[in-house]
């Protein structure tokens, strides 16, 4: 037995990522002050909100279709680096879901690594680099498990990069000066699949035989 998550569910999941991102605005600005530009609570709380109003007003039709137009949106709203991250993440990975009107866990998991690879072409970054992929890529591993692994694996993964030096992005310009800090794009992401497997939690999925 399989349970399969629809259009919907993937609607939910970004309007919970909204509201994440909407309460801890000050928090992942804070962080980014430490060792960024100040804005990336800011940056995101915007595209997400945005995410949120386009979904809204016109619901897309396949879970594919809601992360390329999520990703489509923001990169058009946020500014900064965050925008084309998170939007060619939710981009690559709607891609990769394809037009199928149902997908499995398995199959989010996947779709998932392919963005993640994404944004590390994009970025040029790696585990380890005290970026957004120190919680990505472990979350999507523990998603593969289930979604309240990839959560505690994206929440560990965001923690994991306080004693690492940044080699990339603007924090890299600190040296050793970034050390000590938690880095704000993995504690966005740990956000996200907070949201996700709080709406999975919440959720009556599908069941296939």
């Amino acid at each position: 037995m399989t349970e399969t998550y629809g259009t919907d569910f993937l609607v939910r999941w970004l309007t919970a990522a909204a509201e994440a991102v909407d309460r801890e605005a000050d928090r992942l600005t804070e962080l980014d002050s430490a060792i960024g530009d100040a804005d990336h609570g800011a940056n995101l709380k915007r595209g997400f909100a945005a995410v949120s109003e386009t979904l809204a007003k016109e619901p897309p039709t396949t879970p594919g279709a809601v992360l390329t137009t999520a990703g489509r949106q923001l990169i058009s709203t946020v500014g900064g680096a965050s925008g084309p991250l998170y939007g060619t993440l939710l981009r690559r990975t709607g891609k990769a879901l394809g037009d199928d009107e149902r997908v499995t866990r398995a199959q989010l998991a996947d779709a998932l690594a392919s963005g993640v690879a994404a944004v590390s072409q994009l970025g040029g970054a790696r585990a380890g680099d005290k970026t957004m992929l120190d919680a990505l890529g472990p979350a999507v591993e523990g998603l593969r498990e289930s979604f309240a692994a990839g959560r505690a694996a994206a929440e560990e993964g965001a923690l994991a990069t306080v004693p690492l030096r940044a080699r990339k992005g603007r924090a890299s310009y600190l040296g050793e000066r970034s050390v000590g800090h938690q880095d704000p794009g993995a504690t966005s992401s740990a956000l996200l699949f907070a949201a996700l497997d709080e709406t999975a939690g919440a959720e009556s999925p599908e069941v296939q035989a």
